[in-house]
């Protein structure tokens, strides 16, 4: 009975590890050597050599002479070559010595997408959101406030700096697998300056997106060390998430539009994680069986794969990267 439940633990282990280390699969196309041009990014690049872009650290060799060999620059040159047990790796050819600026380095994904995501949205929990400062009113007797206003808010105490942003409290986020709630949409309204201490405090709109109202929530703007530099890796374990929302507030999204998945670091996701999408198969009636009123559930299709770009606990942003059909809310994301 040990033997039979020791065998039933070790094989899915096997299974799982080896979907882990899943080979590198060559693009068909692939060329022999690429001059990177200015407008790419990593992920085009890794698709003109891989199958998954995710897999680009397994193909990636670093170059000894190249201090950081996941910075590429326009007119660098990679050449595909093979390991002795024909492995494929990308090396860099006459690598030389960098005189451009690190914001130069081709970037992982197209930033424009996501910009927004990763410096005014956010995520934020029901213990948060209570124990948040308030606006309660506005200086000069206006009903909503815009850049140059003063806003009046509470429970501003003891500040670490005079920086603040409004948001706005958006959608809950509900697993669907569990009903409960992760976290709500902070939807970005202002940037602030703290003027004046005090019960209300006093603050200057710098820079609006949205009118300032009422009963918006303020969090105190902190020194988040945000990479625009990703890159793309598949995870070393196995997961399966759920698009459980779109950023353009739609039931269906294409490439370059962002999801929401029910996963985050609490899960293990980081940033550059890659996912791949799965399409449901719908489940239809077969006429032609012998059984009475019998239906039958097509397989998942790959629709898709998606790159997380910002994780808070419990939610991840995401970037659809590739898109094969369009992707529906309740999708599955999965590393295997």
């Amino acid at each position: 009975m040990i033997f039979r439940l020791l065998i039933g633990l070790i094989i899915p282990l096997l299974f799982s590890m080896n979907s882990w280390a899943e080979s590198i699969l060559l693009n068909s196309s692939h060329p022999q050597q690429y001059t990177v041009v200015k407008g790419d990014t990593l992920w085009d690049i890794s698709g003109k050599f891989l199958q998954n872009p995710g897999q680009w650290p397994q193909l990636w060799k670093a170059n000894p002479h190249v201090k950081n060999p996941h910075l590429i620059y326009p007119d660098d040159i990679l050449v595909l070559k093979f390991n002795a047990d024909g492995s494929p790796y990308l090396s860099k050819l006459r690598p030389h010595i960098r005189v451009k600026p690190l914001d130069e380095a081709i970037k992982t994904i197209p930033v424009a997408s996501i910009i927004a995501f990763l410096n005014a949205n956010r995520v934020v929990s029901k213990n948060e959101l209570t124990n948040l400062p308030y606006v309660i009113g506005f200086a000069d007797g206006h009903l909503v406030a815009g850049a140059g206003h003063r806003v009046y808010a509470r429970s501003i105490i003891n500040p670490n700096n005079n920086g603040y942003t409004i948001f706005r409290q958006g959608d809950a986020y509900i697993d669907p697998d569990t009903n409960s709630v992760l976290g709500y949409e902070g939807q970005f309204i202002a940037r602030t300056v703290l003027q004046k201490l005090g019960d209300p405090a006093t603050l200057l709109i710098s820079r609006a997106k949205l009118e300032v109202r009422k009963g918006d929530r303020l969090i105190e703007n902190k020194n988040e060390n945000i990479s625009l530099m990703f890159t793309p890796h598949l995870p070393d374990f196995s997961i399966e998430a759920t698009l459980i929302g779109f950023s353009n507030g739609a039931s269906f999204a294409g490439r370059f539009d962002i999801t929401i998945l029910n996963k985050g670091s609490d899960d293990g996701l980081e940033a550059g994680h890659v996912l791949t999408i799965y399409q449901h198969g719908e489940t239809i009636r077969d006429n032609y069986s012998q059984q009475r009123n019998d239906s039958v559930p097509l397989p998942n299709e790959i629709s898709g794969r998606l790159m997380v770009f910002r994780t808070f606990k419990k939610v991840s942003y995401a970037l659809i990267m590739e898109a094969n059909y369009s992707m529906s809310l309740l999708d599955k994301a999965q590393s295997f």
